[in-house]
């Protein structure tokens, strides 16, 4: 009556289905097999499910070493072991490239997007102070850190994208955001694009509105929209090449608190970073030309509408630009590091116990 195949399909006979129905037996094998079938069925959308999504995966396993940083700081981990909660992932975009990111922590999400040449490992004590209090991000960007080096997509409206479908592989209906660097830029990009809906406050931290400065500019708008170079091309070689340049040409004040290694905090996380990421100058190269050629003051003029704390320094050429932008966006609200402060480009880095604190002060409020 009833005929069980090979491929484990059970199917009534020709005689059973035109001469009557089948018995209360035949019913609850039927029945049986339909669970069975769509228990099978659920496990594989299950699996699917799962595969089309990153896997969470401990720091340690991804980077398959342990590592003692050099300078001892109470209240910081002093091994990468000591800091248990750090995850490292990754999600593919929709142009196929995969970008990782690092994780810690619970609670409201906070993104950050790090700088140009920058990555995960630099925000090892940002994050380390933060994940006591929030779900925080760092997102690698493309041909950065842990990321895919790829020859395609070397522009920040793409980045702004990147941007955003990290935003949905999260599932976030709202976060708060902070870029570094290039990365409020990019952040820039994402308003530009996207509005900000789904952004429930902004952080931007020492980053030129336009690098590159006209020729026709007066001295005062070069100074609000932290020109930095007369020539993208030079700015390029020498940040990627060391080709010889002078400031007349190229700011290289970013270049030289870099190389000015005065705080324990920042050894320890440039170290970290050192050994573990390898970036490809080549690839970096890629996007800094147009990043140097974006003009991002109708967009801070114009679209920014939601809560903003901006993050500058005596030490950096960029504070007067920082003070313009907080001049044009109703209610900004400007920290400007002293120099004892460490009020650099690097100024999350070199001061992150002060840095987190002024942070979590402007979210909470």
């Amino acid at each position: 009556m009833l005929d069980i195949s090979q491929d484990n399909t059970l199917t009534l006979d020709t005689q059973t289905a035109l001469n009557g129905r089948p018995d209360g037996a035949t019913f609850q094998l039927v029945e049986m097999n339909m669970r069975k079938s769509m228990f099978l069925a659920a496990c594989a959308l299950s699996w699917i499910l799962s595969a089309s999504q990153a896997m969470a995966a401990p720091a340690l396993s991804v980077l398959g070493k342990d590592y003692t940083f050099p300078n001892k700081i109470e209240g910081l981990p002093a091994r990468l072991s000591d800091f248990k909660g750090l995850q490292i992932n990754s999600f593919e975009t929709s142009d196929g490239v995969k970008l990782s990111y690092w994780e810690a922590g619970e609670g409201k999400p906070l993104i950050f997007i790090p700088g140009w040449s920058a990555n995960g490992a630099e925000y090892i004590n940002v994050m380390y102070l933060l994940s006591k209090h929030y779900h925080v991000y760092v997102l690698d960007p493309r041909n950065q850190g842990l990321s895919q080096r790829v020859d395609y997509g070397t522009r920040i409206s793409r980045f702004s994208m990147d941007l955003k479908e990290f935003s949905a592989h999260l599932g976030l209906k709202s976060a708060d955001y902070c870029g570094w660097s290039m990365g409020a830029s990019v952040l820039w990009g994402y308003i530009d694009l996207f509005g900000t809906k789904g952004i429930r406050k902004a952080v931007f931290v020492d980053e030129p509105i336009s690098i590159y400065s006209h020729a026709d500019w007066s001295e005062q708008e070069r100074l609000d929209a932290g020109g930095m170079t007369t020539s993208p091309e030079r700015m390029v070689a020498a940040f990627t090449a060391g080709a010889p340049t002078n400031s007349l040409v190229v700011d290289m004040k970013p270049i030289e608190r870099a190389m000015a290694k005065d705080s324990p905090y920042f050894v320890n996380s440039e170290s970290f970073a050192n050994t573990f990421i390898k970036n490809d100058p080549n690839y970096l190269a890629k996007v800094l030309f147009d990043h140097a050629t974006n003009d991002w003051r109708d967009v801070i003029r114009h679209k920014i509408d939601v809560p903003v704390a901006i993050f500058s320094g005596e030490y950096s050429n960029n504070l007067p630009s920082q003070r313009w932008m907080q001049s044009v966006i109703p209610g900004a609200t400007l920290y400007a590091y002293t120099k004892a402060e460490q009020g650099d480009h690097f100024l999350m880095f070199k001061n992150p116990v002060k840095f987190t604190t002024d942070l979590q002060s402007f979210l909470e409020r």
